[in-house]
Formats: C-alpha cells, sequence, structure tokens
C-alpha cells in the first residue's frame, strides 16, 4: 500500500513539528463542516441528542449512529435492528474528497470507483432491497477513540496545522515517506475512523438477534494499516483497523480481536500497536523484501503477546492457488485455536496482477475465495461478526471490480471474476517457494 519501497523511519511525537511544508498546491480546499451528535438507539427506536466526547454511555445500547448533518435525521431514513439483522452486507463509504494529491495513487478517485460499480453491477441496497445496508450517518472518531490507539501529541499536532494546510493547499508529513496533507486530513481521517467503528457497532447490534450477523465492509479513506502509534506513514494518517479493534473491546466487551491483512504491504502500524497484546492477534500475509521491509518470519510478538502476531511473507509471483493452501494450512488453525468475538479485515487490493505497486498474481476470484472463505470462519467462530476496512489498490479497474466480487461473496451470489480476469496474463507461480514459506510459518507457530 505504498508508492516507494524506502526504509521505515521513525515519525516524530512533536505536534508542533510534524510537518513539512510541499512545493505543491492542492486544488482541494473543502471547508469544515459541523457535526451535530445525535445518538439513535435502535432497540426501541428512540432518538436523543448528545453534546459528550465520550463513548461510553453507549455500553449499554445495543447499538448506535450518530449523525454529521445541520438537522437530526428523520427516523423514518435510519435503519431499524430489524433492518441491520435482516441484512447480509452493512457498508458505510467516506471517500476523503478533500484529501487528494494530483497524479498521486492514494487519490481521491479510489472510493468514487468502487461506489459507481457497485451501482453499475446493481450490488447495493437500491437493487437488493433488504439484503444490504448502508450507513448513511455516522459519528466521527474522538480525540479518546484515536488515541486508544495513537499518541495523542500526533492526533492534536495534526488538528493544528490544518490551518497551515489551508494556506499552503499541501503539506508532507515528516518521517512519514510520502504521506501528504492536506487542509481537510484531519476531519476526513476522523470521518473515516468513525465509519468503521459505526460498523462494528451495527454488526454487534445485528449479531445480538441474529446468529448470522451481517458483514460489514467500510469503503474508507485514507487507509490507515501503516500508521504507527506516533504518526503517520505510507498513505496512512491513523490506524483504522486498530481503532476499530480498541473499540471493539472496550465499548462491546469483545476481548479477543483477530484481525486478517492481506494487503500487498505488510500493515506495520497494526503489527506495531498489538505486538504485545496477548488479546488481539494480527495476521498478515504480504509479498516479500515489498515496503516497509517488516513483517518477517520472526516478528511473531513480545511478552504477553509472543504468539499473537504471524507474519508471512510470500515470494514474487504468488497468486490464488498460493492464498487457498495458505488460508486452508495457517489462517484457519490460527483462528481456530486463537478463538476470537470478532474479525477485523484490513482488506488491500493491491495484490491484483493489474495493480502497478507491486509483483503478485492475485484475481479477482483470488479476492472473491478470500471474502467468502472469511465470512464463514466468522460464522463458525463468532458469530458472524466480521468488519472488513478498505486498504490499497490502486489500479481502478482491478480495485472496483474485486470489491465488488467481494461483495458478492459475502452476499452469497456467484462470483462474476471470470468475466474480469484474463488468464492468459498469468504466468506458473513459484510453488517450491511457496512451500518453504508456508511450512516454515507453521513451524514457526507449531500449526
Amino acid at each position: 500500500m505504498h508508492l516507494h519501497n524506502l526504509p521505515r523511519s521513525p515519525p516524530s511525537s512533536s505536534g508542533n513539528a510534524l510537518f513539512l511544508v510541499g512545493q505543491h498546491v492542492s486544488r482541494w480546499k473543502s471547508s469544515y463542516y459541523e457535526c451535530e451528535l445525535n445518538t439513535r438507539v435502535f432497540d426501541n427506536r428512540l432518538l436523543f441528542r448528545k453534546n459528550q466526547r465520550h463513548r461510553g454511555a453507549k455500553k449499554k445500547c445495543l447499538g448506535a449512529s450518530v449523525y454529521c448533518s445541520s438537522d437530526v435525521p428523520n427516523s423514518s431514513s435510519l435503519p431499524s435492528i430489524q433492518q441491520l439483522s435482516d441484512a447480509r452486507v452493512i457498508y458505510s463509504v467516506a471517500p476523503s474528497m478533500g484529501h487528494n494529491q494530483e497524479s498521486h495513487p492514494e487519490s481521491h478517485f479510489r472510493v468514487p470507483a468502487i461506489v459507481k460499480a457497485l451501482e453499475e453491477m446493481k450490488l447495493t441496497s437500491k437493487f437488493r432491497g433488504s439484503e444490504v445496508v448502508e450507513l448513511q450517518h455516522f459519528e466521527p472518531a474522538t480525540i479518546d477513540d484515536i488515541a486508544s490507539v495513537h499518541a495523542r501529541a500526533y492526533v492534536s499536532g495534526l488538528e493544528k496545522v490544518m490551518d497551515q494546510a489551508l494556506e499552503k493547499g499541501l503539506i508532507f508529513i515528516e518521517g512519514s515517506g510520502p504521506t501528504y496533507a492536506t487542509s481537510t486530513t484531519y476531519q476526513e481521517s476522523i470521518v473515516a475512523a468513525g465509519a468503521g467503528l459505526a460498523l462494528v457497532d451495527s454488526v454487534v447490534a445485528a449479531s445480538k438477534i441474529n446468529k448470522d450477523s451481517p458483514t460489514g465492509f467500510a469503503l474508507i479513506r485514507p487507509p490507515g494499516h501503516h500508521a504507527v502509534p506516533k504518526g503517520p506513514m505510507g498513505f496512512c494518517i491513523f490506524g483504522n483497523v486498530a481503532i476499530a479493534a480498541r473499540h471493539a473491546q472496550h465499548v462491546h466487551g469483545l476481548k479477543r480481536v483477530f484481525i486478517i491483512d492481506f494487503d500487498v504491504h505488510h500493515g506495520n502500524g497494526t503489527n506495531d500497536a498489538f505486538y504485545d497484546d496477548p488479546d488481539v492477534f494480527f495476521l498478515s500475509f504480504h509479498q516479500d523484501g515489498s515496503y516497509p521491509g517488516t513483517g518477517k518470519f520472526d516478528e511473531v510478538g513480545a511478552g504477553d503477546g509472543e504468539g499473537t502476531t504471524l507474519n508471512l511473507p510470500l515470494p514474487g509471483g504468488s497468486g490464488d492457488t498460493a492464498i487457498r493452501t495458505l488460508f486452508d494450512e495457517v489462517i484457519v488453525p490460527c483462528a481456530q485455536r486463537f478463538k476470537p468475538d470478532i474479525i477485523l479485515v484490513s482488506a488491500g487490493y493491491d495484490g491484483h496482477v493489474l495493480d502497478p505497486l507491486a509483483n503478485l498474481q492475485y484475481t479477482t476470484g483470488t479476492y472473491y475465495m478470500l471474502a467468502s472463505s472469511i465470512k464463514q470462519l466468522a460464522q463458525n467462530l463468532c458469530g458472524g461478526r466480521c468488519v472488513f476496512f478498505l486498504e490499497g489498490g490502486y489500479n481502478l479497474k482491478s480495485l472496483s471490480y474485486s470489491v465488488a466480487d467481494t461483495f458478492r461473496a459475502l452476499l452469497g451470489d456467484k462470483s462474476l471474476a471470470s468475466e474480469f480476469d484474463n488468464p492468459n496474463i498469468l504466468y506458473e507461480e513459484p510453488t517450491i517457494k511457496i512451500k518453504q514459506a508456508i511450512q516454515r510459518i507453521k513451524h514457526i507457530h507449531s500449526l
């Protein structure tokens, strides 16, 4: 999920010295908007306003949504707990249209391309009725939510320099590689994180009355899995999945969280956030030698968390066969042994054979298989509680088609990958190296 293969640099923890001014000027200067926080309790359909900054009061609710608008939304437009439990897929959209750098691969075109594809392929509620629910209003993550993973100095420092970004148009974040910020980056990043938290709330609420909970998918950016506790990194501002994991634990009492990261690049930020935590299992498979150079076999966790981090670097050229084997022989036994209360997924689509930033051979069909298998795993182990979070993916066509086929898998539809994938561009996978890598990780983790 990164353009350049740069060495990892420790980000600064100083809130006032985080940023360097770039020479470019962004064309996007969206103004801030005021968010009026209103909490809706699903089980009795009451709507009440709250002016608090903490989520603690939500703990007794089945679920909650909060709205960013100038008016309290009409309760008839809000999904009820019954509508949530009847759905197969619940999704949220936070495209961060103001967070953009011209010609940058992590651009504001990514999420709209996905949404357009979902509409064209008739995978939205407009066409699927009660099977698909879009959460259209949700609360931005609070500073406390973000600070459950990130240093407060970083969070407050980013917020403080938004006026500087408004004046200069575009700034670059010191020590983070090619990670840029615009005047809307802070606000849009907390909205994106909040979209993920709202999905966790909704999936958990639905699971209380339906043993086969719907799956959530956060179509959000900026991505998050490279953002380390002390700062941003590799296109990522806040660790969306990591923040959601802490939210699931602290608000919903879901102690054991299993995170699967299938982005082509190692999710070093998520890795670091939970490296010594025995209650969060982080599992990443990624291309060996890719950015940021972390995620080696022997990175297995530390202290009480030793054994709850699994990193499997795959040789270049790995594809569908490798992932099927890896899922059956590594992911399934790890998850069964860990016994999670919820599964969260860093869903990066930059392993696709058409993606420009890596050298793997995943296809649209690979992502269908992964989504279908992960959904089944969640059903078997944790009442179906599972939320996907968009990470990388920079070829807009392969990204949008692969996310659409992911939706098909979550809906239980037949894959249409054959209409997009071209098997003639694939070459033979390095089966011997793949087998060696899988056997090595099985030995390290006693699988």
